[in-house]
């Protein structure tokens, strides 16, 4: 074996255990300061995120849509060039993922309008 056969996992096991350990201090840390400001670590993590899971159906949902319109604009726009509609290669691989990222963004965007109306409605209840 090479020396730099040697070293890929000495690097992945060392940078695993750099992960474990520096989550686990950044979360104990973090938990000390809202000690400190007389806060509860434990009411902090168990309060519910009420649109979790809209935010990931509108961004999947705007991925989906982005994949889908990707596919179309390669097999029927821009392959018209020539008359027959044979694949052509993978000459329009950037629009997929530009237009899955479009799609993911525009849903996401479309997830902060919808919580900000909320929080605007309801904000003298909270």
């Amino acid at each position: 074996m090479e020396a730099g056969e040697v070293l890929i996992p000495i690097t992945m096991f060392a940078g695993g255990f750099a992960m474990v350990f520096g989550i686990y201090y950044l979360k104990t840390r973090q938990n000390l300061a809202m000690i400190e400001k007389n806060m509860n670590p434990k009411e902090f993590a168990n309060r519910p995120a009420p649109y979790k899971n809209l935010k990931w159906a509108l961004l999947l949902i705007g991925a989906g849509v982005g994949l889908f319109l990707a596919y179309l604009l390669d097999n029927f726009v821009l392959s018209s060039r020539s008359n027959d509609f044979r694949h052509h290669g993978d000459e329009n691989v950037a629009i997929y993922f530009a237009l899955i990222a479009i799609g993911g963004g525009l849903g996401l965007l479309g997830s902060y309008k919808m919580e900000k109306k909320w929080w605007d409605d309801n904000k003298e209840n909270v």
